[in-house]
């Protein structure tokens, strides 16, 4: 099994920036941030396959960037312009077969989430 640890959650204020990493224990293929607010249910926001090619939640577009690094395989999530409502638990999730899907259910492993809270 491959294990995830997340790390640069925060609180911020309105405008602020944050960049979230995740530090994978094996390979993996498809690599993906998730999130979710209390009281909500968990949503994707930023995926990225083992080649690069990534794809971003329309509501996060413009302000959030996803990458990898593949030789230190660590998952990055640059987020500028945050709003609140961003503020969430962000968990990084990853598959060790198979490509991108915005299903949450495909991912075999997750982290246990790194806390992001943007006030006003």
């Amino acid at each position: 099994a491959v294990q995830l640890v997340e790390s640069g959650g925060d609180s911020v204020q309105a405008g602020g920036s944050l960049t979230l990493s995740c530090v994978a224990s094996g390979s993996t293929t498809c690599m993906g941030w998730f999130r979710q607010a209390s009281g909500k249910e968990r949503e994707w926001v930023a995926l990225i396959d083992s080649l690069g090619i990534t794809r971003v939640r329309e509501s996060v577009k413009g302000r959030f960037t996803i990458s990898r690094d593949n030789a230190k395989n660590t998952l990055y999530l640059q987020m500028s312009s945050l709003e609140v409502e961003d503020s969430a638990k962000y968990y990084c999730a990853a598959r060790g077969r198979g490509g991108c899907s915005s299903a949450d259910t495909v991912y075999s492993f997750w982290g246990q989430g790194t806390q992001v809270t943007v006030s006003s």
